[in-house]
């Protein structure tokens, strides 16, 4: 029996995620979601995501963004300027879930908080990701794959004596990736 991918429903199908992102963690988690079925739009600065600039191994583009973008739209705007936050306030009424990994409260003094998008639109699903949550002495922090690896003691424990280690928080951002979810589901 062969089947049909084309002809088959997947599901989250008809959910609209709308991802304002940069670099690995939110694209990783929106890219989830994009295969699942859901229609996901990147919403990128006007300098565009830095992952663009990661190599040029995929004819001329990053191999780390062609697979991380891959199944999504994309809309350039500066959420600091009127019209664009408009909008994107205007997609988000309309949206299921809103993802974001911003620097820690960068999209609340922006005016796209969680807690206030929350309280606009009601049947949103807000992610917020960050590598060291929004609070406390490391919340300001960079948190790459290597670097967490190496804080936490990860890197000597992950793989074998007579080969790389593995990736910890590539395993995190799995996990990250899946919360949506059961929210989604449940639509």
């Amino acid at each position: 029996m062969f089947w049909d991918v084309e002809q088959m429903t997947r599901p989250l199908e008809g959910l609209l995620v709308i991802s304002l992102e940069q670099a690995v963690a939110a694209p990783y988690c929106a890219s989830r979601l994009a295969d699942a079925g859901a229609r996901v739009i990147k919403i990128e600065r006007p300098e565009g995501d830095f992952a663009r600039a990661y190599d040029a191994a995929v004819q001329g583009h990053s191999s780390y963004f062609v697979w991380l973008n891959r199944g999504k739209e994309s809309l350039v705007a500066d959420i600091k300027e009127p019209a664009d936050a408009g909008l994107l306030h205007g997609m988000l009424a309309k949206a299921d879930v809103f993802i974001q990994n911003l620097a820690p409260g960068a999209a609340a003094r922006s005016g796209f908080g969680s807690e206030a998008l929350r309280e606009k639109y009601p049947k949103l699903i807000t992610v917020d990701i960050s590598g060291y949550g929004d609070a406390g002495d490391y919340a300001s922090m960079k948190a790459y794959d290597l670097l967490v690896q190496a804080e936490s003691g990860l890197a000597m424990v992950t793989g074998h004596p007579a080969g790389p280690g593995g990736s910890a928080f590539r395993s995190a951002m799995s996990a990250a990736a899946c919360m949506p979810m059961p929210a989604c589901w449940r639509r």
